[in-house]
């Protein structure tokens, strides 16, 4: 056989085409009329098709990163119908063209065969029996909205169901056909029908629940789940023996098919994320998006148990009248988030179900103390080990006080995280700067902080701000992220990568907001906040603290707001972030809302949930240094300090040297000190001793019996020691120059007011005066109440040793 040169078949082929040309162009000088009307017919028939083909409202549909179904929203027009999914399942495809269309994938949209057989079948019964419709024309059908059964409608399904055919792949249409098909009620759409009616997406179904959904649509007002049964079950047998027998499924296949039950009444769509749902609708209509399916990074089963676990926390603390709860857990690698509960199902709308309290400002309590101690070890301002004065404390008209209203004196500040304690904190804000720790909170990831750092003051460390919860977990992921990259060295991490959480799946790797310098926060600060954080406790009923014990190895931190509204907990590891709050939508508060009581175990419960072990961060020894630390104080070493060398961050070499450790000359017997006035240096010992203000070593000694109060003077030295500043006694209150209001008593006196102070020799005689004038005497507890009158004053203290003190304060009365 002679087969021609292609370039012979391009050759005939331009003749072809040159003589078509001319014939055509003879036709038109001959009869222009018939060719105009043939053109517009051609060009009637090119755009038939509606623009957009549909253009019903669909349902939003929310999924996680399987693609399993977390929630929906429907329609505006009060159908669930899901937007068009990219694939069908197979088992439906082939019971669909079994049912519908036998011959769907040879036909040109139209089937000849199928029509004239029902053409004949409607002649001989006198009535329409068959409409002989494709799945294209069907499809055509459900776009022009399901028109009146006319002749003329046939012709137009006819004629546009060719051009559909010209324009979509056969998939397409099936496609279309599945996305757009009424299934009964208000369900529209395979996807929505299979979660509807089996409670499961499309691809899960059985030969049996294919079968069913392919028959449905056929006469979906007649034939429903929830009656006609037994036409709907005669149906789907005889398609499924017709698969059989066409070979598609054996034998055993359909009769074990044909024994499954028909569905019931169809069931609710999963609610498992309605608040993240809203969150990514709103983010979507912000950036001028209209999207209706959302492939989301939560992980299904880990959604179900955290809410159970919450549901089932909140079944006992309704009790107290306590109904709303969040929680979030993020993945430490990539950012995403893996559970979202905006808040509790099961709340109602009475107490604010609907409030996404993930994103809603509330006072923070103590939970942003890791961040100060962290950036606090950054900057260098203290070490681990550090002392941070804890002493009652009145600043201007703030007066912070610890849970407990006890003191320390001196504590190191890891114990003051561990512990949460107050004064501490506030005292270390103001030495940080409290206009650098509210920006470099915003550094963080904080947006809530929407007033200048003066409307917060000092009490911001305190709650006297407010953040959401999903920042504030994330905040904490960003840095055990950051702290990854020395803990895994196989690039997982990105080192100092603070962004925002991931809530779509996307293969693209996520970016580090730009925003954020990478002198934020070391390594090494951050190895140290958590190696804390750690040891958090928690408060006995008596005041003790004890520690909160967990089964994996978690940094973690809680905070209760002023009049026990919030209750938070936060935790990290090195895989993931857990953020939980408690509390009531409407901010009512309740007595024994307490971080840790509420918000940590919730927080411990949903960490065994999670999978993983015992893992830790490795130290990170490159963003560490070793030093010579002060073991009493914790500050660098002085030359006076007995010392420990140790690992600090980096910044820690610019930490202060121990202000506490003195040189003190004392006499030859070693219980007194002395001065050159007083001795001759040959009589003089010198010894390095740890002395902490009066004031401190009054709270410091009650904690930590071991501590040794530096000799006094010798008698024939207290005049130069007292010259020198060597002054023995402090005020605890006031301790500084302050306005006191005294409220008024019911005899229209004002109220007593409670002077106090320290002395480092407590059995020591002190004599009191006010404005000069003597008031009395104290031995061991020098604290006196006094009455003075509205207006400025000087109270003295003068001790039998004649140091002497002063302080100026005023009497604010009721105006």
């Amino acid at each position: 056989m002679n087969i021609p040169k292609p370039s012979l078949f391009f050759q005939n082929g331009i003749r072809w085409m040159r003589s078509a040309i001319t014939r055509l162009k003879i036709f038109i000088r001959k009869r222009p009329i018939t060719s105009a009307f043939c053109a517009i017919l051609v060009l009637c028939w090119l755009f038939c098709l509606p623009r957009p083909l549909f253009n019903s409202p669909l349902s939003v549909v929310l999924e996680d990163k399987n693609h399993e179904l977390l929630g929906a929203k429907i329609a505006s027009d009060g159908q669930w119908r899901f937007p068009e999914p990219n694939a069908i399942p197979e088992k439906y495809t082939q019971c669909l063209v079994a049912f519908e269309d036998k011959r769907f994938w040879w036909h040109p949209g139209i089937d000849p065969i199928s029509l004239i057989r029902s053409l004949w079948v409607n002649l001989t019964r006198g009535k329409v029996v068959s409409g002989g419709s494709t799945i294209t024309m069907q499809v055509i059908r459900m776009a022009r909205d399901n028109p009146p059964r006319t002749l003329l409608e046939k012709c137009l399904e006819l004629c546009m169901a060719t051009r559909l055919e010209l324009g979509y792949s056969k998939r397409s249409i099936l496609r279309l056909y599945a996305a757009h098909a009424p299934f009964g009620g208000n369900v529209v759409g395979l996807e929505a029908a299979a979660w509807r009616y089996y409670g499961k997406k499309p691809e899960l179904l059985s030969w049996a629940e294919a079968a069913t959904l392919a028959v449905l649509p056929n006469s979906p007002a007649l034939i429903h789940p929830g009656r006609n049964r037994q036409a709907l079950l005669d149906k789907r047998n005889h398609l499924l023996e017709k698969l059989r027998d066409q070979g598609k499924i054996n034998a055993i296949t359909c009769e074990l098919a044909q024994e499954e039950p028909l569905p019931d009444q169809p069931l609710p769509l999963p609610m498992l994320a309605p608040h993240l749902l809203e969150h990514l609708l709103q983010n979507s209509a912000l950036n001028g998006r209209s999207e209706h399916r959302f492939f989301s990074t939560i992980d299904r089963n880990l959604q179900q148990r955290v809410m159970d676990v919450l549901e089932r926390r909140q079944a006992v603390y309704k009790e107290n009248d306590v109904h709303n709860m969040a929680a979030v857990v993020l993945d430490i690698r990539t950012g995403a988030v893996l559970a979202y509960v905006g808040n509790v199902i099961g709340a109602g709308k009475e107490h604010g179900e609907s409030v996404d309290i993930l994103k809603a400002p509330r006072s923070t309590g103590s939970i942003l103390k890791p961040y100060l101690y962290a950036l606090a070890l950054e900057s260098g301002d203290i070490l681990p080990a550090s002392l941070l004065e804890d002493v009652p404390t009145q600043l201007g008209d703030y007066k912070p006080e610890n849970y407990y209203e006890n003191y320390d004196g001196a504590v190191p500040a890891k114990r003051a995280l561990i512990r949460s304690l107050n004064v501490p904190f506030v005292l270390l804000l103001q030495k940080y700067g409290l206009e650098k720790f509210h920006f470099n909170l915003k550094r963080l990831g904080l947006s809530t902080l929407i007033f200048p750092p003066s409307h917060y003051g000092l009490s911001l460390i305190l709650g006297g701000a407010e953040a959401n919860l999903l920042d504030i977990t994330n905040t904490y992921a960003c840095m055990a992220r950051s702290l990854g990259n020395f803990y895994n060295r196989n690039g997982r991490y990105d080192a100092h990568d603070f962004r925002a959480p991931e809530f779509l799946a996307s293969n693209r790797p996520p970016k580090p907001a730009p925003s954020v310098s990478s002198d934020l926060l070391q390594a090494g600060a951050i190895w140290y906040t958590f190696e804390a954080m750690q040891q958090v406790e928690r408060p006995s009923s008596s005041g003790e603290w004890e520690l909160f014990s967990a089964n994996k190895r978690i940094a973690w931190k809680t905070g209760t707001s002023i009049g026990f509204r919030d209750a938070w907990a936060a935790g990290v590891t090195p895989t993931y972030a857990v953020g939980v709050w408690v509390g009531n939508a409407d901010g009512e508060g309740r007595p024994g809302l307490i971080g840790v009581e509420k918000a940590a175990p919730v927080l411990f419960e949903i960490f065994e949930q999670l999978p993983g072990g015992d893992a830790w961060f490795d130290p990170p020894y490159d963003a560490m240094e070793q030093a010579a630390v002060c073991r009493q104080s914790g500050y660098r070493a002085g030359n006076y300090c007995t010392s420990d060398t140790l690992w600090i961050p980096k910044g820690g070499l610019n930490a202060p040297v121990c202000p506490f450790h003195q040189l003190l000359h004392l006499d030859a017997s070693g219980q007194f000190q002395v001065s050159s006035d007083c001795a001759a240096a040959s009589e003089m010992q010198h010894v390095p001793w740890f002395v902490l203000p009066p004031m401190q070593e009054y709270f410091y000694k009650s904690k930590t019996p071991n501590y040794l109060s530096p000799p006094p003077f010798r008698p024939d030295c207290i005049a130069s020691a007292a010259s020198q500043d060597h002054n023995p006694m402090q005020f605890i209150y006031p301790k500084y120059d302050t306005k006191i209001y005294v409220p008024v008593d019911l005899n229209g006196k004002l109220g007593s007011t409670v002077f106090k102070a320290a002395h480092r020799k407590s059995e020591t005689l002190v004599y009191w005066h006010l404005d000069g004038s003597y008031l009395g005497s104290t031995q061991t507890f020098h604290e006196m109440a006094l009455q003075p009158s509205v207006g400025k004053h000087i109270i003295t203290l003068v001790d039998k040793d004649g140091y002497r003190l002063e302080q100026a304060f005023e009497i604010i009365g009721k105006n």
